[in-house]
């Protein structure tokens, strides 16, 4: 939080992003320290027979969801969505009846299986395909009123050493896409997901979308300072962000990297690349 604070007096022009990001992160971190860490069966074994068929490892019976905290993740979520004029009236009114209703964890779990199981298949364009067109701000919510029941269950895979097994583009946990990575001080490049923040090795210059490994066919660009890169593949036109580490003073911060790098994603698609 204190960084996203320095960001803002950095860059007054994000002061918003980061006002709304600060109050997300106040509302995942007050329900976050309240989910237990969870069990589910981990073994080298297992985790050798989900890389084998490129399955995540996580089921969604197995997330510790307390129901009256998810419910108050989801309204709370979309009030501040609401509040800093990222969510419409109406799809904030659908959102907080959802909130209320008895079909929230069924809606919740088909939103987590349907990119899991696809990724498993080996189809993780099917993943957008098999969405509703109406079904985009749903599944926005629920990325956000998720992460603190996710990210305790990433804790728990994250301290196994066969994590660095896992080569496949999508996460080990939950089968979702990175929406960031890190260049580590010995210049590997680690992806983060979008929605559970695990952490794993990944190929320096191949896509994570598409996986182009061609590397006449990725564009490169960087901040002045050095700081942050954009990783763009000209086969798919999805582009990556990295935070480079490698002269860092701080660790990664997906939260404050995802504001601090907006004018990246403007330049991105400018270009004519899509996240």
């Amino acid at each position: 939080m204190a960084e996203l604070r320095t960001v803002k007096e950095r860059h007054p022009e994000l002061t918003d992003a980061v006002d709304m990001h600060l109050a997300l992160l106040d509302v995942q971190r007050r329900i976050q320290s309240r989910v237990p860490l969870p069990w589910f069966a981990l073994s080298p074994e297992i985790i050798a027979k989900h890389q084998a068929e490129a399955r995540p490892l996580l089921r969604f019976e197995d997330i510790p969801l307390d129901l009256t905290d998810f419910r108050l993740s989801v309204r709370q979520t979309a009030d501040v969505l609401r509040r800093y004029g990222t969510l419409e009236e109406a799809d904030f009114e659908r959102v907080q009846a959802l909130g209320r209703d008895m079909t929230l964890l069924a809606v919740a779990g088909s939103w987590f299986r349907r990119r899991a199981e696809l990724q498993g298949r080996g189809d993780a364009a099917a993943a957008d395909r098999a969405r509703p067109a109406d079904e985009g701000v749903v599944d926005e919510v629920l990325t956000l009123a998720m992460r603190p029941f996710l990210s305790r269950c990433a804790e728990v895979l994250q301290q196994r050493p066969e994590l660095a097994s896992w080569t496949h583009a999508h996460c080990a946990l939950c089968g979702g896409e990175p929406d960031l990575a890190v260049i580590t001080p010995a210049a590997e490049r680690h992806l983060i997901c979008g929605r559970c923040r695990l952490r794993w090795k990944f190929a320096p210059l191949t896509c994570p979308y598409c996986n182009n490994a061609d590397r006449s066919r990725i564009t490169s660009f960087a901040t002045p300072d050095g700081q942050y890169r954009v990783y763009a593949c000209d086969i798919c036109l999805r582009y990556v962000k990295a935070y480079d580490a490698r002269h860092a003073t701080r660790p990664v911060m997906p939260v404050v990297e995802s504001v601090a790098t907006l004018p990246l994603d403007a330049a991105a698609m400018q270009r004519g690349y899509t996240s």
